[in-house]
């Protein structure tokens, strides 16, 4: 097929977004599709190579405010129509909903193109996360009416799509995530590297996996881990990635261990090395790194939704927390990091049960819809 992939972020930035959308795109471009992708320059960064047979179209954009690292694409409807006119795509895939990607949507419905979009990033949550409450039910209409327009909404779990159908969102369509378990593997894990962190070979590594930002509810994970500490003074809290808030929880724990941006086989060491994944968020649509620390064999306390719940068992492969509270997910920190030997069992279990997700399965599954909406056939 020949599939147009629009994203208003991609390597090298570093997000969940950015890493799903630019996996699919090489393992759709292994599987022989022609791709062209569109999206915003970065300037002074050196883009990640792309494997053939993609083409790229850069547009202007700008830096997304409070993520200065990160951008949104300017609309480009003209420029779009012009080259899905001159090099008509199969069908086109929108994978976020900024001003690009609504320009995307229009200039494929002006010229009856199939059009699929992406449900990545809950907006209406991230409103509250940033004292913006009031605004959440006029971003949510800004997404509903944006997917609407478009032949089918795609989201990895069943949970995200009965949310969304509940509230006006039409076409729904479910497409798991796969995730690397050559790259996230338990055998990554790197005592010389724990050793860098202060912790010993019967230390407890406690980790964060993701952006340092308001929206994850990190609070909660230091709380968790301040509980932790006083019961095993051997713990360290390892905190992996970048963000607004990094600089401050620097400054507030000075006993905390910032390691900074990890991307690759790094990352995958990293994960792999630590005992217990503490993960608070509730503004997920997913959150690709639980299964990536499902996949290194680190069991993770997790509230109980997104890809928690579609793929942990309680008590099997971590901790599920009922969502919200907070009290709960402390004593299931708590309980994991004392209990050494149901924490290793945990692991394993985890990635055992991470093995079954191939990513290349589940991007075959995507481009099968993509290639019934080009034929005409309902989502």
């Amino acid at each position: 097929m020949r599939i147009a992939v629009v994203t208003e972020t991609y390597p090298p930035e570093v997000n969940g977004v950015a890493l799903t959308v630019h996996a699919l795109v090489s393992q759709m471009a292994a599987d022989g599709h022609e791709l062209l992708l569109v999206r915003p320059r970065q300037p002074g960064v050196s883009a990640m190579p792309l494997p053939q047979p993609i083409s790229e179209l850069l547009v202007a954009g700008a830096a997304l405010p409070k993520y200065p690292g990160l951008r949104f694409g300017f609309p480009a409807g003209r420029l779009l129509a012009r080259h899905f006119g001159a090099k008509r795509p199969d069908a086109v895939y929108v994978a976020t909903e900024g001003p690009l990607g609504w320009s995307a949507v229009r200039a494929a419905g002006r010229l009856g193109i199939p059009v699929a979009t992406g449900f990545h990033t809950r907006f209406d949550a991230y409103a509250g996360a940033y004292g913006l409450g009031p605004l959440t039910p006029v971003v949510r209409h800004w997404l509903r009416r944006l997917h609407n327009a478009s032949g089918t909404t795609v989201v990895p779990t069943d949970e995200l799509r009965l949310w969304l159908e509940q509230r006006g969102f039409k076409r729904v369509r479910v497409v798991a995530r796969g995730v690397d378990t050559a790259l996230f593997d338990p055998a990554r894990r790197d005592p010389m590297l724990r050793a860098r962190w202060g912790v010993g070979p019967r230390g407890l590594a406690v980790i964060y996996v993701g952006r340092i930002a308001a929206e994850k509810n990190l609070g909660l994970a230091i709380e968790a881990f301040r509980l932790i500490r006083r019961q095993r003074p051997d713990a360290r809290f390892v905190w992996v990635g970048t963000g607004p808030q990094a600089g401050r929880l620097r400054r507030e724990h000075p006993d905390f261990v910032f390691t900074g941006l990890r991307l690759g086989e790094d990352l995958a060491a990293h994960f792999a090395s630590a005992d217990l994944f503490l993960f608070p968020s509730l503004t997920e649509t997913f959150g690709n790194v639980t299964i990536e620390a499902m996949a290194a064999g680190v069991p993770t306390v997790a509230f109980d939704y997104g890809a928690a719940r579609a793929h942990m068992k309680d008590g099997v492969h971590g901790r599920l927390v009922a969502c919200g509270d907070e009290p709960a997910f402390v004593a299931a920190a708590l309980q994991a990091a004392m209990h050494d030997a149901a924490r290793r069992a945990m692991g394993a279990a985890s990635r055992k049960a991470a093995l079954a997700l191939r990513p290349e399965k589940v991007t075959r599954e995507f481009v099968g819809l993509l290639a019934a909406l080009s034929a005409g056939a309902p989502a």
